[in-house]
């Protein structure tokens, strides 16, 4: 029944699927003439808003050497390998932590954290990959910038900060602007994850995710400003109508993490429900030709 589901799904043309799928989501319909709230407008821009560099943009491995040419090399999480197929990876030749990926998947679902060699799980590490790269992330949000991206796994530098979970610093930007963030923290557990919105100040914002728990005893780093500035110079640069540009701060050094056009592939939970309205009238849509 699931693959029937699955191939129906993929012959429904791209904005039938999206009004489908957001009635599924919000139980009102997708206003596509006239969208007014942050959810609706990133459902426009799915549909409207394509661009080839995107594709770069969301490839995890080809958005590094984007991200260099702007920020610096030191921005960048060390790549230790790329491959087409998970039995072309030599592990002899990777140090003793690292982190598997594939490039085109989203939300965490296509990572494997490797702590300790003597305790890796290949058989595990394989099997996740290898669903991965048979996924298509295009098909479920219908997210044009993943539909092109070439399906490989990377290895990169295991990043850890001493405190046991990195905590992701995801700054929402609009039309090159940086306007507010959240900061995630324990995505690796999402029971006990923790997820707060928080403006340029540092203080937290009236409106949450109804999906996590919000961020208790949490102090800015010590770079905050620096955050910022990183941020906001990659927005600048990008200049789209909407990126969320994700940033890690480890050890008092600033790491860029990705890029995304779509968070929560445009069915943000806002609590309350009326701060999506609000942060929809931070987007400007651009001019359909």
């Amino acid at each position: 029944m699931k693959k029937l589901v699955k191939k129906l799904t993929r012959i429904l043309p791209d904005k039938l699927y999206l009004k489908l799928m957001y009635k599924r989501h919000f139980h009102k319909k997708l206003n596509l003439k006239n969208p007014q709230t942050f959810n609706e407008k990133l459902q426009w821009l799915k549909l409207y808003d394509r661009k080839p560099i995107y594709t770069t943009m969301v490839d995890k491995y080809a958005v590094k050497k984007y991200v260099s040419d702007i920020l610096g090399e030191e921005y960048i999480i060390p790549t230790l390998g790329v491959w087409d197929k998970f039995d072309d990876i030599d592990f002899d030749k990777l140090p003793n932590q690292f982190v598997l990926k594939t490039t085109h998947g989203s939300g965490g679902y296509n990572v494997f954290i490797c702590k300790e060699k003597q305790n890796f799980d290949i058989a595990k590490a394989k099997s996740l990959m290898e669903k991965s790269l048979k996924s298509d992330t295009f098909w479920y949000g219908r997210e044009w910038p993943y539909k092109n991206v070439p399906k490989k796994i990377i290895a990169e530098k295991f990043m850890e900060d001493g405190s046991g979970s990195l905590v992701d610093y995801k700054f929402f930007c609009f039309n090159g602007e940086v306007k507010f963030l959240y900061i995630s923290r324990g995505l690796d557990h999402h029971d006990t994850a923790e997820i707060s919105f928080f403006d340029l100040d540092g203080n937290e914002t009236y409106f949450s995710r109804d999906d996590f728990k919000r961020i208790t005893n949490f102090t800015l780093p010590e770079n905050w400003e620096d955050l910022k500035m990183v941020a906001s110079k990659l927005a600048k640069q990008v200049n789209v109508p909407f990126i969320r540009v994700d940033l890690y701060s480890i050890n008092g050094k600033i790491y860029f993490s990705e890029l995304t056009f779509s968070p929560c592939s445009g069915y943000l939970p806002f609590n309350p429900k009326s701060a999506d309205l609000e942060i929809g009238k931070l987007l400007t849509l651009p001019e359909l030709k």
